[in-house]
């Protein structure tokens, strides 16, 4: 029975379940959880699960690929074109400078050259998976850590290619063709050119698909009305472009971020991260069970002193070349603590490379276990780290010098401090006002033909849900001052009220209103900021029959605003009254004491004129 598929992810879903809650009650986050969960249904201790982990961890990976795709949605072209100095410097003076240290520090041990180079480089790399999950989780993604950390990681799945490329040419000639027979790829049996060409090729059908074919593609699947055709289709793109990567030798999480980048522009942008997210939490949480489950614990028992010095003294090189890089670039002692003590682990796909290393003859089959292990170990202790530096060093380091200032804001700026729900012709009116007065606005809208129009005309409006709270997250809820309700859907409109006032107090809520007894419902529900639609428009029609009868527009004016006034004050009164009779009688009431204050107002402003005339 342990065997079957059903009882295995019953395990796998239950480990988590049970370990990620208590680890995050505990301060430890959810990384470190599932690492726990992986440890302990794993062959070490419950035996729940077998020797599969590596298996499932390349299954795994994918969420790798999928949270790439993530990311690149939230980096538009231009916004990448400005980080390459930081993605080409910073990111290749540490797989140069890593590599270089470690692959010393291997000669030093006795190693041969060739194995002290290829330890180098895949100790070099870090866990994109891990080290983002965390900053994520802290809300770190954005500081001046987080975005170099994220440079940093970028190159390294641009450093993959080469380095793939590299290791056949440091194996012997005999076991190369075996090795080529072991990972079979579209571009086998063909010349170097021919493989060159395959590659750009790949490359050009990921970045034109993503400005081009897509757009249209999604709108279509948006106009089904069927959220899970558009959860397929996101998740046929990034299995696509996965597969496509891969025939070519080409990294897929690669793939996924130019795929990504290219749809950053995209009105749908926001809508794919939502549809994407869940799947990637749940892969990238496998991911790390299974990295829990790999530790070979006998191993370690057997070679606890070297498997645990390899661990701190790797983990010290990388912090200490990575402190320094963060010294060379100007990152603050602060933000520089998080961007070294974040990257020192060794990356997931080292379980890659060393198990190519392995079939190419490059590493011994001793090495290759003791390096598993060790990749898994620095990985397991990173969220132990993070909370030591987060805790302990960074603590420390405020009550000694205060608040420091970083070379750049901490925070990106770039959040619009007001975001439109819905964009029809009522929150149009507000977003075009908004626009002419230079206040900038994040717009979403769920009507696909609506959203496709208005981008023609020049208007940044995205696709999405505004009653989903993670939709409004992601649109920079969290950040901005003052949200404008404008959706169409009465229903939709209480829904989302009561969501915002749940999930986000900080903003200040304007919404739509239809009538009197919407505007009643949102009343009650807390809301100040309420605006009827048709109220403006109604006393402008009531003046111009005024105007057309004879009345000046002072008069006119004059009364409609008094109207106004007294209809503001009534309707916070009324909304409070359930009782339909009394309802009733309370409105008669009203009535006929609004007939009465405009009445009064009129008899004081004919002796306001008669008062300016006599004094003429």
């Amino acid at each position: 029975m342990q065997d079957t598929f059903f009882f295995q992810a019953m395990i796998y879903l239950a480990g988590a379940v049970i370990m990620v809650p208590i680890a995050k009650r505990l301060g430890l986050g959810s990384v470190l959880g599932y690492l726990l969960a992986g440890i302990i249904i794993g062959p070490a201790f419950l035996g729940l699960i077998g020797t599969e982990g590596h298996d499932i961890m390349h299954f795994a990976e994918f969420g790798v690929v999928m949270m790439l795709f993530v990311i690149g949605l939230e980096l538009e072209p231009e916004r990448l074109w400005r980080m390459r100095k930081k993605i080409a410097g910073m990111g290749g003076l540490q797989v140069a400078g890593t590599t270089l240290v470690l692959t010393a520090a291997a000669l030093a041990f006795g190693l041969d050259w060739k194995t002290a180079l290829v330890l180098g480089m895949i100790i070099s790399m870090s866990s994109t998976a891990i080290v983002m999950q965390t900053l994520n989780e802290k809300g770190w993604i954005k500081t001046v850590a987080g975005r170099s950390s994220f440079a940093v990681l970028l190159f390294q799945d641009i450093a993959i290619i080469p380095m793939l490329a590299l290791l056949p040419l440091l194996a012997s000639k005999e076991l190369q063709q075996a090795a080529v027979t072991a990972h079979p790829t579209l571009m086998d049996g063909f010349s170097k050119w021919t493989q060159a060409l395959f590659v750009l090729s790949s490359i050009t059908i990921v970045l034109l698909s993503g400005k081009y074919l897509l757009r249209p593609i999604f709108h279509a699947m948006a106009k089904t009305k069927l959220s899970e055709m558009f959860t397929a289709m996101a998740l046929l793109v990034v299995v696509g472009i996965a597969v496509l990567m891969t025939s070519v030798g080409l990294s897929p999480a690669l793939g996924a971020f130019l795929a990504g980048v290219m749809l950053a522009n995209s009105e749908y942008k926001h809508q794919l991260e939502i549809a994407i997210d869940p799947f990637k939490g749940l892969l990238l949480g496998l991911f790390f069970i299974s990295v829990g489950s790999s530790i070979d614990f006998q191993l370690l028992l057997s070679k606890p002193w070297l498997i645990m010095g390899l661990v701190a003294g790797i983990i010290i090189i990388k912090i200490t070349v990575l402190y320094l890089l963060g010294k060379f670039f100007r990152i603050g002692h602060t933000q520089n603590f998080i961007f070294s003590f974040g990257l020192s682990q060794v990356g997931e796909f080292a379980f890659v490379l060393l198990s190519f290393s392995l079939q190419e003859n490059i590493l011994s089959k001793e090495i290759t276990d003791l390096m598993m292990a060790v990749t898994a170990l620095s990985m397991a202790f990173t969220p132990l780290l993070m909370m030591f530096n987060e805790k302990v060093l960074m603590k420390s380091k405020c009550s000694m010098s205060g608040n420091e200032e970083e070379t750049e804001s901490d925070v990106d700026s770039e959040s619009n401090p007001v975001i439109i729900a819905g964009y029809g012709h009522f929150g149009n009116t507000v977003g075009r006002f908004l626009r002419a007065n230079n206040i900038q606005a994040t717009v979403l809208d769920n009507n696909s033909d609506n959203v496709n129009m208005l981008r023609k005309l020049g208007f940044k409006v995205y696709y999405g849900d505004a009653s989903r709270h993670d939709l409004l997250e992601i649109a920079g809820a969290g950040r901005a001052q003052i949200i404008i309700i404008a959706i169409g859907n009465r229903e939709k409109r209480m829904e989302m009220i009561e969501m915002v006032k749940k999930h986000f107090p900080n903003l200040y809520i304007l919404v739509r209103s239809e009538n009197r007894d919407d505007a009643y419902d949102q009343m009650n529900a807390g809301i100040m900021h309420i605006y009827r639609e048709t109220l403006d428009t109604s006393l402008r029609v009531g003046i111009d029959v005024m105007k057309l009868l004879g009345h000046n527009t002072y008069e006119a004016t004059r009364s409609a605003r008094t109207f106004f006034t007294h209809d503001e004050k009534t309707l916070k009164y009324l909304a409070s009254i359930r009782n339909q009779d009394e309802y009733i009688s309370a409105v008669r009431e009203k009535i006929e004491e609004l007939e009465q204050v405009i009445l009064a107002d009129r008899e004081a402003m004919s002796l306001e004129n008669t008062e300016k005339s006599m004094i003429a």
